[in-house]
């Protein structure tokens, strides 16, 4: 045998019998599970219109403000429209739970083990500055990223342990064999690609109003401070004809507005400022749009249906609080929520109560664990509540009236050590006082928040509202200085890294996550990890839907309600295509009709 044929027949025993080590082949796209739903040759989605005229204006309003165009990062307020200006090597898809198509890498290729990923850059991608998107440039944004991005950057990027470059346009991130995390690829596709060469020269670290460069359909046009930032389309984008944009940004300008207030906002539409919302109001829903322009048509109103999870919007107990530490508090302050009187007259019954964070969807939990699902809790049984194993998760007060509601919750209160005295309730022995804030950003919520508070006082609870601007809010979230907020943690059909981010034990302790309830559970950090783990379809709903039953029975938040839909109103002058996707609308897709353009203005 020659000292060639020798070194292959090693080889080739090497990729046979070391795990991952096969041969990865460069595909045009990556599902998390399964296959993906285009194939190598498909010349656009099911969910444009390839023939959709470019043109026109999309005036769009946000109510708050700004302060940054760098959205990377957890300091300053940044401004919307991120996804106009900066890509990722790959793109993903609506109309599948998560699949993305090649983007700036031409391919993507994983061995089966998923240990490894590597894509190839395509040769026509370019910044706005003309720069060819190069390797370096994917090699300094993870390096970037990981040492000074938002902490959802920094939680994922560092899973990385070597970058490898196979060939001039490509690269290959490293991974952990012996523990592998399946989601890690997309996660990598997903990654925004920065230019390195002009980094060279600007500061990341800081904010800034000065427009970074970017690669992607749109360049900033023009930016008034905290009230107005404007996109326009760029004629020479580099990707305009690839299959998977085909169809989309379809506006020559996407303009953004800010407005302060939540009525002067709705307002501003119904004079025509600008052209499309999207109605998170009931009572808006049911009230505001009595105008001239509504009633003859120039003005539209629907309820476009999607089949993505509900997410959970709800009143978060900050658990690092001392008051809220027990989560037999936390189980009987949320009896005060009456979801019935509010919905029917706050929200004219539009809405329904949440019961679990995937609702509307295959994920939620339901019933009394068994099977699968029941074999995933066992390990923690000792440290989950008893109740988890023998009934179906239901919100604190669903049943019975306010009155009833409120006595259970006194007797739940007392058991814990917790009674009025004095006028308020106090805990025994010490005397410590419940009396905390509801912290709000939105108006629209103070009406469900002072609902609550007089529910609480009727309990000797002192639970105060408040509503601060922006930019306190969001530092004060971001830094978890605060007892109670609103918030509504959305979710995918396919959730997985990120849930680290949400309610993971290490994010708990690290500001600018999104673990704002401050849950430490190790089950459910388990459950995580076994997520991204997970190869079939069906073992990873069991794991989604036991994650999901431990953290309602944890009790960390009050659950609010939501809606099976996406309730818009839009001036009269767009089109769109006759397909809504599974995840719900895609405003880009959407574009002017010349022929309405010019009567529904």
């Amino acid at each position: 045998m020659t000292l060639r044929s020798a070194l292959s027949t090693l080889l080739l025993v090497w990729f046979l019998l070391v795990p991952g080590a096969q041969a990865a082949e460069p595909r045009h796209g990556i599902a998390m599970h399964g296959d993906l739903k285009y194939g190598a040759d498909f010349r656009h989605l099911d969910y444009v219109n390839p023939d959709a005229p470019k043109r026109g204006e999309l005036r769009r309003a946000v109510r708050g403000t700004f302060d940054n165009l760098n959205p990377f990062l957890i300091k300053g307020v940044p401004a919307h429209g991120r996804h106009l200006v900066f890509e990722s090597l790959l793109k993903r898809t609506w109309d599948e739970p998560f699949s993305l198509y090649g983007l700036i890498a031409e391919t993507v290729a994983v061995p089966d083990d998923r240990s490894s990923v590597t894509f190839t850059l395509r040769p026509e991608a370019r910044f706005h500055d003309g720069r060819p998107i190069a390797v370096d440039d994917v090699v300094f944004s993870w390096e970037t990223l990981k040492q000074k991005g938002r902490p959802n950057h920094r939680l994922y990027y560092k899973q990385v342990q070597r970058i490898e470059r196979p060939g001039e346009r490509a690269i290959r991130f490293v991974f952990d064999a012996a523990s592998p995390d399946r989601e890690l690829p997309l996660i990598l596709g997903l990654m925004p690609i920065l230019s390195k060469a002009y980094y060279a020269d600007v500061e990341f670290g800081k904010t800034t109003l000065v427009p970074p460069v970017g690669s992607g359909p749109y360049r900033v046009e023009s930016v008034d401070p905290g009230r107005r930032i404007v996109y326009r389309r760029d004629p020479l984008y580099w990707g305009r004809d690839l299959a998977v944009n085909r169809g989309q940004h379809n506006f020559d300008r996407v303009r953004y507005d800010y407005y302060r207030d939540g009525d002067v906002m709705i307002e501003a539409f119904k004079a025509g400022e600008y052209d499309f919302r999207l109605e998170f109001s009931g009572k808006r829903w049911a009230t505001a749009y009595d105008f001239p322009a509504a009633a003859d048509g120039r003005v539209k109103r629907e309820l476009l249906p999607n089949g993505r999870p509900s997410g959970m919007s709800a009143l978060v107990f900050n658990s690092r609080r001392e008051i809220f530490a027990d989560r037999r508090v936390r189980y009987a302050l949320a009896h005060a929520f009456d979801f019935a009187t509010v919905n029917k007259t706050l929200l004219h019954g539009a809405y329904r109560r949440t019961r679990s964070i995937f609702d509307n969807s295959e994920l939620g939990a339901r019933g009394i664990p068994e099977g699968r699902e029941l074999a995933l809790l066992e390990p923690f049984r000792a440290s989950l509540p008893v109740e988890l194993f023998q009934k179906p998760y239901r919100p604190p007060g669903v049943a019975g009236g306010i009155r009833a509601n409120l006595r259970a919750a006194k007797r739940i209160l007392a058991k814990a050590g917790w009674r009025v005295r004095d006028g308020a309730l106090r805990r025994a022995p010490d005397g410590l006082e419940m009396a905390f804030e509801i912290l709000l950003v939105d108006p629209a919520n103070e009406k469900i928040a002072l609902a609550f508070s007089r529910n609480l006082r009727r309990l000797g609870v002192a639970a105060r509202v408040r509503t601060v601007d922006t930019s306190q809010y969001q530092y004060r979230r971001n830094t978890y200085d605060f007892d109670m907020i609103v918030y509504r943690w959305g979710m995918s059909l396919s959730p997985g890294n990120e849930q680290a981010f949400y309610w993971g034990s290490q994010a708990a302790g690290q500001e600018g996550t999104r673990n704002y309830p401050g849950i430490r559970i190790p089950a459910v950090d388990r459950l995580i990890e076994r997520m991204t783990e997970a190869r079939g379809r069906e073992v990873f709903v069991d794991i989604v839907r036991a994650m999901d039953r431990v953290l309602l029975w944890g009790h960390h938040f009050v659950p609010l309600y939501y809606l099976r839909g996406d309730r818009v109103a839009y001036w009269n002058r767009f089109g769109r295509p006759a397909v809504t996707p599974l995840y719900g609308l895609v405003i880009d897709a959407w574009w002017e009709d010349p022929a309405k353009a010019g009567v529904n203005r």
